[in-house]
């Protein structure tokens, strides 16, 4: 497979890229500033602004999917609006290269009751509190497009770098637990969902979580 991969020189999309390119898939990386990644003969790095629109879904077309894990940065004192402008930006992009789109979102969106999102629980981190509600915000909008074929994932409370076991489990629109605490994955486990999903397109117009 083609994978575009936004956000790629990030935590997540590091993983992204080593996984994507272990499964031996092409690798096209938008950065903002290319040289950051080691060189491998499968990945090509281009440099791009994800707001300039015409330009990222030139850049997309002809891929089989984009992955985006698109971060606006957790120290950004305009995190929620740069998230919002930026992730805006990537689904119009996908929408007029007309690729499918999967997005890395965060666990803030998961159920953990009825009507009850973990972004809103008391105790939510406040470091993470503007990032969480704007990727539940994208969430909402691309749930109420049809002109794109998307998959949103959320990982799960507790991500973190680790192992890669290929072993995890696969749910939906709730919080994933282990016993009375919230389950957590490696994000090189994390990688191995996203890129599985692009080959499987197991969740299609929908968001899935995964977790241990």
């Amino acid at each position: 497979m083609k994978l575009f991969i936004i956000g790629a020189t990030g935590f997540v999309g590091q993983a992204l890229v080593k996984e994507a390119l272990a499964q031996g898939h092409q690798v096209t990386a938008l950065v903002r500033q290319a040289g950051k990644l080691t060189p491998h003969s499968a990945l090509t790095e281009i440099s791009g602004d994800v707001l300039d629109v015409q330009a990222t879904a030139a850049a997309m077309a002809g891929h089989d999917e984009i992955l985006s894990a698109f971060n606006a940065g957790w120290n950004n004192p305009n995190l929620y609006q740069d998230f919002i402008s930026g992730a805006n930006a990537i689904v119009e992009a996908a929408t007029l290269s007309d690729v499918r789109l999967q997005m890395v979102g965060g666990a803030g969106s998961l159920f953990v009751a009825p009507g009850v999102q973990l972004v809103d629980t008391d105790g939510f981190p406040k470091e993470y509190l503007q990032g969480a509600r704007a990727a539940r915000d994208i969430l909402t909008q691309l749930q109420q497009r049809s002109d794109l074929n998307w998959s949103f994932v959320s990982p799960p409370a507790l991500l973190a770098p680790g192992e890669r076991t290929g072993t995890f489990r696969v749910g939906g629109d709730n919080l994933l637990m282990k016993g009375d605490a919230p389950a957590n994955v490696s994000v090189e486990d994390l990688a191995v969902a996203v890129v599985n999903e692009a080959k499987l397109r197991q969740h299609s117009c929908c968001r899935y979580t995964i977790g241990y």
